[in-house]
């Protein structure tokens, strides 16, 4: 297998029918501050809301430039806004990667997020060569397993008290996984 980071380079651009996914920049910060900054969006996602623009800069400099691969801003083509960020995180020695994403609330609803995902599916299968891609969501947080239904995920189980969120609650992760062959019969629907 040729080398995964050479292979994720080559496509640090994906297009789909109505999005842009792309490498984060410095100049989404203020596209990522409008959902990062709300509480509702970011519950699950961020350990703590984003109090300013710099505190966005701050985290796109950490989390998406220091370790760009895998990580791509979801920009609409059409008006050319970032409206949110999804990942493929691979482990390369298990054939596996985890999707993980996140989105503006004012873009909910309209079939972004699975479209996105689709296209790092797509990737993760036909061009990297995995075997499964799972995701994973906080029990309370139903609209994120919606989305892993609709990728043609398959609900693994629960993991009770897997972590704390940031109020110090215990949460059970729920985990969702599609397996090659699966992607591969969904195909041929």
């Amino acid at each position: 297998m040729a080398n995964l980071d050479t292979i994720y380079i080559k496509h640090h651009t994906i297009e789909t029918d109505r999005l842009l996914l792309r490498p984060v920049t410095l100049n989404d910060a203020e596209d990522m501050y409008e959902y990062a900054s709300d509480e509702q969006t970011v519950f699950y996602v961020f350990k703590q809301i984003h109090q300013s623009v710099e505190d966005t800069e701050d985290n796109i400099v950490a989390y998406f430039l220091k370790d760009p691969i895998g990580k791509y801003a979801m920009e609409v083509k059409e008006t050319r806004k970032m409206i949110g960020t999804i990942d493929l995180r691979v482990k390369e020695k298990q054939f596996q990667a985890e999707i993980g994403y996140i989105m503006n609330k004012a873009y909910q609803g309209k079939g972004y997020m699975t479209e996105a995902g689709q296209a790092l599916i797509k990737l993760g299968f036909e061009t990297l060569g995995l075997e499964r891609i799972y995701a994973l969501h906080d029990e309370r947080n139903a609209a994120s397993g919606k989305v892993m239904q609709r990728l043609g995920m398959i609900k693994e189980g629960t993991l009770r008290h897997a972590s704390k969120d940031h109020e110090g609650t215990y949460v059970n992760d729920v985990y969702y996984s599609i397996l090659k062959k699966e992607y591969r019969a969904n195909q041929d629907i």
